[in-house]
């Protein structure tokens, strides 16, 4: 389903964990004068409950259903910046439903994403070995990112701002 341009979001960001799609959405929402819709964020407020909460207890299907309805639902409705869960876009139906959105994707190498996240038990999917999860899920999701953005961000060593301002750039600091 392709959204309205007039509720097109005017970016999604998608990336691995760390890679600061929530720091970097809040920053450029700011820029461009926009709201933020965090999907993890939503889905949390939703539910009551945390994303890992719901990994534990109902399971990963359970919150990769929850988080397909919500990706869609905000892609249908969110008119600023739009900022995925990291494992959003594994699921065929979400891929689908970016066509013809701006995706940008937010790189990051694994020395600044522990840094930022320091791999904590908040990221179910990287609890038992954080460092080798996290390599393993980057292996498994690179090509996806990469074949679903209309623009790469390397965020190595920068500072939240900077990386707004070139994904502002890259947008025409269009609102």
């Amino acid at each position: 389903m392709v959204s309205d341009p007039a509720t097109r979001p005017l970016a999604v960001l998608v990336g691995p964990p760390g890679s600061g799609k929530t720091t970097v959405g809040r920053a450029l929402a700011a820029r461009l004068g926009v709201d933020l819709h965090d999907t993890d964020l939503a889905i949390e407020a939703s539910t009551g409950r945390t994303i890992a909460d719901i990994f534990i207890e109902e399971g990963e299907p359970v919150f990769r259903d929850l988080e397909r309805a919500e990706v869609a639902r905000a892609l249908a409705e969110t008119t600023g910046v739009l900022a995925l869960g990291g494992g959003a876009v594994m699921d065929a139906e979400t891929r689908a439903a970016l066509e013809g959105h701006t995706v940008v994707f937010l790189d990051v190498a694994i020395a600044d994403a522990s840094k930022r996240i320091g791999f904590d038990q908040s990221r179910p999917l990287l609890a038992v070995n954080p460092r080798a999860g996290w390599v393993a899920l980057m292996k498994q999701r690179r090509p996806v990112y990469e074949a679903v953005a209309s623009h790469t961000v390397d965020t190595a060593g920068r500072a939240p701002e900077d990386i707004a301002a070139e994904i502002a750039g890259l947008l025409g600091e269009r609102r």
